[in-house]
């Protein structure tokens, strides 16, 4: 009975083990995961105001804008 306990006792401390690197992984990933979100919102508003500016830029641009040449 001695011996099932310490088998026991060795399954569970090898499963608090897992568990513990398992929710140190999740945090990292976790962690990861935000930052990326905020970079991604940051490019999305820069990305957003380069098209905005574009707009304005061909908008006052002399002559025809976004027209075909005539050879086509």
């Amino acid at each position: 009975m001695t011996n099932e306990i310490k088998t026991l006792n060795e399954r569970i401390d090898t499963l608090e083990m897992r568990i513990a690197y398992q929710d140190d992984t999740i945090e990292t990933l976790n962690q990861t995961i935000t930052a990326q979100w905020k970079q991604i919102d940051v490019l999305t508003r820069k990305i957003a105001e380069l098209g905005e500016r574009l707009q304005e830029a061909e908008s006052r641009a002399p002559g025809p804008s976004n027209e075909r040449p005539p050879h086509y």
